[in-house]
């Protein structure tokens, strides 16, 4: 075994490597957020996910890709889990384009002869397209060229190992033939971190007759296992819903594994009947390419329509604090079919969401260090309590309702938008608290402070005066005289040169996003405590524009821009 046909292998595997990093870059930048838009808004049903995960999958040639985007969708509430589960499902079979790729290989085909052309025209493209999609398609192709480049150095360094190598690997013979090569694949994806790599190991190793067909199928069912090492590696510190997407992805790939191992007698037999029928019968690559797809399409069959009961039991794990807070305490589907319940219930859904935002604010303000990531987290959760209220409400059988309670619904969707943005808006309280521990001038600091601690006064307050709504009422107004005075000082110390414009704007934008949290806490507690028939008219028929504290627009245009400073 010489150094140079070594080092030609490793350099073969480098480019190939560096092939699917360019061509899954480059077709995300020419997809733009079309990739995006398909996977949002094609995955109505679990066999539609399936299908454009699938699809998608092929097209950037990065299962891992795919799955992150997945789960990002389910973060932001796009997807469900049992539609992003079928998403990962199908990007398992979208992945084995890969083989198909190399099994040209195994038709004859002369990789080299096209390799060169299509790297000089990509590299043309990447250099000299003017817009940003051509530049991505540019890479794209040039990752493509390199594609068949190191898969040709593959080739001719397996040629020249093929006699030793074929020697001193082991024969696959009965369980423990099979489990080593099992392993063999398993270790060739972790190496890697890329099964699409490490299959091109195989089929080629295969293509030069180093490994037997049993052992290269057992080593390709592996590396279709060890491709989950990179999600578990993944999510180690992700959210819960990331963790759950990716013990879907391990829990298909392990079931999938199982039934080829169980199944891998009957289908290499088939697939040697196939071959012959296809006329590639003593073509490794494109009849192990074909197995690669069918036990992916059978895992695929068979677990799909279990999606909902997959979802439904890893919902029950990686279970933290905060989405206990976000889940409602007080609806249900038994509340949803008593109408006469469904009032109440939302009012006391929206009490404990009122309460949640303070006890989020009261840690955000608090002396003691307080972690934004923790309150961050807090205050998403309870945004999602938010969301999952509004949802109960428009699902309420109005007609079944009391006029009047029919009349309060929309009041109570807009106190759940209302205390939702509210929530969102905490980690600014927390921004400002920690702006007082940045250096600054003592005037400075004096102001923040007095606001701050006004602040914290009048939401710990607010905790009290659940049951007296007018004395809710003038702590928010006092507190409202506080922020424009705490504004008009800062400013002052700005136009007497005491701040410089940066220090005066940041310190700006961190009292504005304060303002606009209790802006929208006032706009809450108002109508959460008035009747239906005393619920001010929104302007020109706009049910978010309601007048705020201090005169403003509606909830929409508080949330979406900022206080002006003038």
């Amino acid at each position: 075994m010489t150094a140079g046909i070594v080092f030609e292998a490793v350099g073969g595997l480098a480019l190939f490597l560096l092939a699917m990093a360019m061509m899954t870059d480059g077709l995300r930048l020419f997809g733009g957020a079309g990739l995006k838009t398909l996977l949002e808004r094609s995955t109505a049903t679990r066999l539609r996910g399936a299908a454009v995960g699938a699809l998608v999958t092929a097209l950037v040639q990065s299962s891992s890709a795919v799955t992150v985007a997945t789960i990002g969708f389910v973060n932001a509430g796009v997807l469900g889990l049992p539609h992003a589960i079928g998403v990962v499902f199908g990007a398992n079979l979208g992945t084995t384009m890969t083989g198909w790729l190399v099994s040209l290989t195994g038709f004859g085909f002369a990789i080299d002869t096209l390799a060169l052309p299509i790297l000089a025209v990509g590299v043309a493209l990447k250099l000299t397209a003017p817009g940003r999609r051509a530049q991505g398609l540019g890479e794209a192709l040039a990752g493509f060229g390199l594609f068949f480049l190191g898969l040709a150095f593959l080739q001719g360094a397996f040629a020249g190992l093929s006699q030793e190598l074929a020697v001193r690997l082991p024969v696959a013979q009965g369980v423990a033939g099979v489990l080593a090569y099992l392993g063999i694949g398993m270790a060739a994806t972790l190496l890697t971190q890329s099964s699409s790599a490490a299959i091109a190991l195989i089929l080629t190793a295969a293509g030069q007759q180093i490994v037997g067909m049993d052992a290269a199928a057992a080593a390709i069912i592996g590396a279709n296992v060890g491709t989950t090492s990179t999600a578990a590696f993944a999510v180690i510190k992700a959210t819960p819903n990331a963790r759950r997407v990716a013990a879907a992805h391990i829990l298909f790939n392990l079931a999938t594994g199982l039934v080829a191992l169980a199944l891998l007698p009957v289908l290499l037999w088939t697939l040697g009947v196939a071959g012959g029928w296809l006329g590639v019968a003593g073509r490794p690559e494109p009849v192990l390419a074909l197995f690669h797809t069918l036990f992916n399409l059978l895992g695929v069959v068979l677990m799909l329509p279990l999606a909902d009961r997959i979802s439904g039991g890893l919902a029950r794990l990686f279970r933290t604090a905060e989405e206990d807070l976000g889940r409602p305490r007080h609806l249900d589907r038994t509340v949803a079919a008593t109408p006469a319940l469904a009032v109440a219930a939302l009012r006391a859904e929206l009490s404990r969401m009122r309460r949640l935002v303070l006890t989020n604010v009261a840690e955000a303000l608090a002396p003691t260090e307080a972690r934004a990531a923790r309150v961050e987290r807090r205050a998403q959760a309870v945004a999602g309590l938010g969301a999952a209220i509004t949802e109960f409400a428009t699902t309420a059988r109005m007609s079944a309702l009391p006029r009047a309670d029919a009349e309060s619904l929309p009041v109570l969707i807009r106190v759940a938008r209302y205390l939702g943005e509210a929530s969102r808006l905490t980690p600014e309280a927390k921004a400002l608290r920690d702006a007082l521990g940045e250096p600054q001038n003592a005037a400075a600091s004096a102001v923040l402070g007095a606001f701050l601690g006004g602040l914290r006064h009048t939401f710990a307050a607010l905790s009290e005066t659940e049951t007296d709504p007018e004395a809710g009422g003038r702590a928010l107004r006092a507190l409202e005289a506080e922020y424009q005075s705490a504004k008009a000082a800062l400013l002052r110390l700005g136009a007497d040169r005491r701040l410089s414009v940066d220090r005066l704007d940041r310190l700006l934008d961190r009292l504005s996003g304060c303002h606009r949290l209790i802006d929208q806490f006032a706009k809450a507690e108002r109508r959460l405590r008035l009747p239906p028939a005393d619920d001010p008219a929104a302007p020109d028929g706009d049910p978010a524009g309601v007048p705020s504290p201090d005169g403003g627009a509606g909830a929409e245009a508080t949330a979406r821009e900022p206080v002006s400073r003038a």
